[in-house]
This record gives C-alpha cells, sequence and structure tokens, in this order.
C-alpha cells in the first residue's frame, strides 16, 4: 500500500507493499475476466450481486411523488391528454410508442412496475374508460402482459430475467382478452370510417358528415389515423398471435405466421409514420436532449419510473435506463423473426433432429419470449408436441426393440424422470425379473437407455465446450487445454454412438436374416456409419489443434499462462469444474492434460498430421450426405478448416524453430468453435 499506513496492527504485524503487484494483475487482466479463487469460482461469479447493475442495484432515487393518487392530483396524467384535440391525438400516440419501448425493456429483463407500469393510464385504467383510443390501447397492452407472464412462469425459462414474472402487486386485471379485443375492434372501426371519411371526395363528403373527425385540422387527419390504425392493428394481431401459441399440439401454427405477417407490415407502416409525426411535434415542445421512445421525438405524458421503486425490486431502487423508440421496434422485429423460426419447426418426434434445429435456433441468440414459446411448443403435458410420450420418443431415440417400447418399465418414477438411471434399473431388477415372463428385459432396457443416456451427456457436454468460444469465455492461452478437453469428450460421444448404431443394425439384421447369412455378413469389410464418421472429423480437428499449440508452446513458448494469478491448473479447474465434479469423462484430469502434451513438438506434427485425417474422412463422407445441404455444408466447413490449418502445420514444422519472426495467431473465420491457424512474419 502506497503512501502512510493508517489501518493498526497488531503485535507481530508486518506490512507489506503490494501496489505492484495489485497493478501487475490490473494489466494482465481484459474486459470481462476475474480472478479466480478456492472460495469465489467463475460459477459463484455468475451468481453474484453486480453493484450498479441496473437490474439488481436499483439505487435510492425515490422519485417526486409518494403514491399515485398524489401524482394524479398534481395532473402528471390528464384526460383528456390535452385541451387541443390536435395535440391529444399526439399525445395518445407518444403514450403508445413510449408503452412499446417499455415493453421491449421489461422483456429485456428489467422489472414490469419499473417499465410499462411507469404508466398512470396502466394502473388506472378506469379513469381512461371516456378516451376510447387510449382505454383500448391499454387494455390490449394488460391483456398481453398477462399472457405474457403466463406464458414465461408456465416455460420456466426465464432463470436470468428472474425479475420478469414478478408482478409486485400490480393491477394486472382478469381481462382475459376477448372484452378488449372486442372494444379495439369497435375503435378500430371508427378509425376506418374516419380515415374514408378524410380520403372521400368532396361530392361525397355529404354522406360522411355524420363521421366526427379526430381532430379539426383537416390537412393531418389522414396522418394521424393511419399513425393510430397501425399502432392498434399491431396491438392487435401481436395478441392474437400470443393465443394460438397457446393452441395444444401445435394446432395454432399456422395461424400465428399469418399474424406474425400482419404485425411485420404494420411495423413497416409504423415506422412510416414517424415522418409525419416528427413534423407535427417540430411545431410542438419537441425533446432532444433525452433518449427518443416516441416516434414524434417529444417525451409522453403520464409517465413516471420512479413511481413504483419501493415495491419494484429486492434491493434498493434505480431509474433504469429505457430503450429507445428504434431499439423497441428492432427488438419487436427480431422477437416476431424468432418466433416465426418457432412456428415453422416440422413437429417431427426425431430427437436428434429436434435437437439440431434446437442448436440452430440458439445461434440466434432469442431472448426470453421466444425461447418461452419453444419451450412450451416442444413440451406440453409432459408429452412431446403434446403428442408423444416421452418414453415413446426417448425409444425411438434409444433405438429399442418395437416389442419393449410398451414394457411396464417405463411406469417406474426413476426411468420417468430420467435420473440415476443405472443404480435405479440395478435396484429395480429383482422386482422386474419377478413379474416378467423374460428375465432379460430389464437388462436389455438398462443397456439399450443407458447408452442412449451416455451419448446425451457426452453431446451435452461437446456443447458446453463449445459454447464457451461463442461466449467469450477463453483466453487464447486456453485454447490447448480447451480443445484437449474437446477430444477427450469428442471420443466419448464417438462410441457410444457407435455403440447405439451397432445395437440397431445387430437386431435389424437378426430380424431380417437367418443365421447363416449373419454369419456370412461377417466376413466382408465393415463401414463405420456416415454420422459416426461425421464425429471423428470434429475428433481429428480437435486433436490437431490441440497438438498443433502444444507443440508451439513446448517449442517456442507461445501461448503460455503466465502471471501471479490464476496459474494454469486453476484455469483448467475453472473452466471444467462441472465436468470434473461429473466425471465426463471419467479419470480426465488436468495431469491428464499436461501427460498428453508434455512431448509435442513441431518435427513429430508433419509425420503425424490429424488434419489430413480430417480431410480424408470428409472425402468419403460427400457421396453419403449428397442429399443433405447442411450436412454438405458442415463437411465443407470442415474440409476448408482442416486444409488451411495443414498448410498453416507445413509452414510452422519446417521454418518455425529456425526463424523467430515467425508469429502464429487463431482466427475464428470459419467456424465459432474450432480456430484456423494463422501465420505471418513479424
Amino acid at each position: 500500500m502506497a503512501g502512510n499506513v493508517t489501518v493498526p496492527g497488531g503485535d507481530g504485524t508486518v506490512w507489506t507493499d503490494v501496489s505492484d503487484l495489485l497493478r501487475k494483475a490490473c494489466e494482465e487482466l481484459g474486459e470481462g475476466e476475474m480472478i479466480y479463487g478456492e472460495n469465489f469460482s467463475f460459477f459463484a461469479a455468475m451468481s453474484a450481486l453486480e453493484i450498479m447493475d441496473p437490474k439488481m442495484d436499483s439505487g435510492m432515487d425515490n422519485g417526486k411523488y409518494n403514491s399515485i393518487d398524489e401524482a394524479i392530483e398534481s395532473g402528471v396524467a390528464p384526460i383528456p391528454l390535452s385541451p387541443d384535440k390536435t395535440m391529444d391525438v399526439l399525445c395518445v400516440i407518444d403514450v403508445m410508442d413510449h408503452l412499446l419501448s417499455c415493453e421491449a425493456t421489461w422483456h429485456k429483463g428489467h422489472s414490469l412496475a419499473q417499465t410499462l407500469f411507469s404508466c398512470f393510464y396502466l394502473l388506472r385504467l378506469d379513469r381512461t374508460s371516456s378516451h376510447p383510443l387510449l382505454h383500448s390501447y391499454c387494455r390490449v397492452v394488460r391483456a398481453t402482459c398477462n399472457a405474457v407472464i403466463s406464458l414465461v412462469s408456465e416455460a420456466r425459462t426465464h432463470e436470468e430475467e428472474d425479475l420478469f414474472t414478478m408482478a409486485f402487486g400490480l393491477p394486472l386485471g382478469t381481462d382475459k382478452g376477448d372484452g378488449c379485443l372486442s372494444f379495439l375492434t369497435a375503435v378500430e372501426e371508427t378509425l376506418c370510417r374516419q380515415l374514408r371519411a378524410c380520403k372521400a371526395p368532396t361530392t361525397k363528403k355529404m354522406v360522411l358528415e355524420d363521421v366526427e373527425p379526430l381532430q379539426p385540422n383537416l390537412d393531418l387527419e389522414e396522418g394521424f389515423c393511419k399513425a393510430l390504425l397501425c399502432r392498434l392493428r399491431f396491438r392487435k394481431h401481436f395478441y392474437h398471435l400470443l393465443l394460438c401459441l397457446r393452441k395444444p399440439q401445435g394446432k395454432g401454427l399456422e395461424l400465428a405466421r399469418k399474424h406474425i405477417s400482419f404485425c411485420m407490415s404494420e411495423f413497416e407502416r409504423i415506422r412510416a409514420s414517424s415522418e409525419f409525426l416528427t413534423s407535427v411535434a417540430s411545431t410542438s415542445n419537441s425533446d432532444g436532449g433525452s433518449v427518443r421512445t416516441t416516434a414524434s421525438g417529444r417525451q409522453p405524458i403520464g409517465f413516471d419510473p420512479n413511481l413504483n421503486l419501493r415495491s419494484s425490486a429486492p434491493a434498493p431502487p434505480r431509474a433504469i435506463k429505457t430503450l429507445s423508440w428504434e431499439e423497441a421496434l428492432e427488438y419487436f422485429a427480431k422477437l416476431l423473426y424468432d418466433i416465426d423460426t418457432v412456428c415453422s419447426f416440422p413437429l417431427d418426434p426425431s430427437l436428434e433432429n429436434i435437437l439440431r434445429l434446437i442448436v440452430q435456433f440458439q445461434k440466434s441468440q432469442p431472448d426470453l419470449v421466444a425461447r418461452a414459446h419453444l419451450q412450451l411448443l416442444l413440451v406440453q403435458d409432459g408429452k412431446l408436441y403434446g403428442r408423444d410420450p416421452i418414453f415413446s420418443v426417448i425409444c425411438r431415440a434409444a433405438s429399442l426393440p418395437i416389442s419393449l417400447k410398451d414394457h411396464d418399465i417405463q411406469k417406474n418414477e426413476a426411468v420417468v424422470q430420467l435420473g440415476q438411471l443405472e443404480m435405479a434399473f440395478e435396484k429395480e431388477f429383482g422386482e422386474f425379473s419377478n413379474t416378467s415372463h423374460d428375465e432379460n428385459i430389464p437388462t436389455k432396457l438398462a443397456k439399450h437407455i443407458l447408452i442412449w443416456v451416455e451419448e446425451q451427456v457426452y453431446w451435452i457436454a461437446l456443447r458446453f465446450l463449445l459454447l464457451g468460444f461463442e461466449l467469450d469465455l477463453y483466453s487464447h492461452t486456453d485454447f490447448c487445454m480447451v480443445y484437449w478437453y474437446i477430444y477427450v469428450v469428442s471420443v466419448k460421444l464417438v462410441e457410444n454412438t457407435h455403440l447405439r448404431l451397432l445395437a440397431s443394425k445387430d437386431r435389424v439384421k437378426k430380424k431380417g436374416k437367418k443365421k447363416r447369412d449373419s454369419m456370412l455378413d461377417n466376413t466382408t469389410d465393415y463401414h463405420f456409419p456416415p454420422a459416426v464418421m461425421l464425429l471423428q472429423c470434429y475428433v481429428y480437428l480437435a486433436e490437431g489443434l490441440t497438438m498443433m499449440l502444444a507443440a508451439l508452446r513446448n517449442d517456442r513458448k507461445a501461448f503460455l499462462c503466465s502471471g501471479p494469478f490464476n496459474t494454469e491448473h486453476e484455469r483448467f479447474l475453472q473452466h471444467f469444474e462441472h465436468l470434473q465434479k461429473a466425471c465426463l469423462p471419467d479419470n480426465i484430469t488436468y495431469i491428464s492434460f499436461k501427460e498428453c502434451t508434455a512431448r509435442a513438438s513441431l518435427l513429430g506434427l508433419i509425420t503425424n498430421n490429424h488434419f489430413k485425417d480430417a480431410q480424408r474422412i470428409v472425402g468419403e463422407l460427400k457421396n453419403s450426405f449428397a442429399n443433405d445441404p447442411d450436412r454438405m455444408s458442415e463437411l465443407r466447413q470442415i474440409e476448408l478448416i482442416a486444409e488451411r490449418n495443414s498448410i498453416a502445420l507445413n509452414i510452422i514444422s519446417r521454418v518455425g524453430s529456425i526463424d523467430p519472426t515467425l508469429k502464429v495467431s487463431f482466427e475464428f473465420t470459419l467456424h465459432p468453435a474450432f480456430a484456423v491457424a494463422i501465420v505471418k512474419r513479424s
């Protein structure tokens, strides 16, 4: 500690200046990195309270008013919003736009009390009954809140957005939607008549004289009618979309996609109305200093983000930053795109295809509401798509014999929960063997299901490791150990996938051929299934990158973990702690990693080029996947990674040990997880 030490110490206390140590640690740490300690792991950091995070640490700004009634009496939420009818319509549109921004902010994980229900008109909906435009919009917004909260609560996909479903005692109401939709439709019809009246030729004006205009300035009437109609119609179709998605067994998906199309069309009209509303607002009090949450650029009437702070969060309250109007439009456009992707899911009971689609869906980084819709589509009443029992889906995925799919073992609680299967089968074997005519049935089920379960566990472990690259959790000094762990996990995945496919193939042979024919087949050359060979390509990529990095570390002292904090062993535990606790795989430790990479050298890499092995398998697989464009694209990706790394490996091996100016870096231009080596002279 620099300067005079004022902290008292006891007998025998020796103070040491650690300023240089702390300064060096600060220089070493990059943005988002942390110092790992035994009592504060990366997992604990993810669960910690972050000071100054507006979602969790809300501050102590209590606002101007002590209650809603006090605020309303002070005139912050008048009805009508302005004595001037033209300004009243503009103010209503501002409220609609700001509510959309608040809704997007809420969907992003902020408190409902500090976003949508910072609006006095939503909190006191009965006050708006004399204003049909505002009342219809606020009613459908409250109904939408109810629907979204119900959706997310049932799907239980809001771990990181744990404030999302908290209502904080707010008046969400019991309106189920039918009433608000009928009222909104009536207001929409009135607006349509007003729009037709202002667009009608002069000769037809007499017929439409009974239609009262929105406001007295007829030059602005058409623009206001269009701006209001597109906002009300978006709300109507968005609410219909939510209702369609809740229909069982995916029966509402086709209609939901039609409502998505309508929502997108209305979105374009909402965006287009900005120019008109901005021109109108330029003659009034436009506020260009703060975040623009309305199309007009004006600050809306009837909002106070600090109003509900005392009951809004399990931490001292702080005003949050609401998304801008443009950001809200972008959020809802992406939400509609993600929901449309969910609606386009083929209701295929194949678990392998479902997992592929989920991984593909995850790449778009969907937000909470879209993830909740996918969750409820996949699992309804404990069944896949609400139709196929989970045990039946597992039997199909695990290639179980048809005769075993209706066995009583599926009623066993351990099988239903898919937890601790191996122990459960051992415990229940006696019971099943006493009641079953075929004593081998429990053994067969245990064998097939456990192989499948282990395969899925290693598939999840592999996804866990690969996602670390996409989330930037790995430093370049960690790449060697990460690729090594990917390699050992991939090997186990290949083994279990091969065992499952072999069991399925053997059963088909026994069913369709005589024993003599099966014996003849044993003399023929065996070919590995294409699915296994494709996984083997990734094994070779991971092994090749591991050994290349290990050789660079050993021969050129590159990509080494240095610094006073976080030794390589500690970083190994930090990244793989959960896998180590689950023994995935067995007997894999930091010592195993060091033993496997200790002898890697640049000269030895040429004779054992794993990238060339990957290229060879890709060439063999192209005919097998000729009719699958996704797999062909994946093969081409693997081929390019292997080809470029093989070239880089040749250059490094030939001149790397004698040319100190040669610099090697890694880029993720072809794949988010498997890097390509770039060799340059400095």
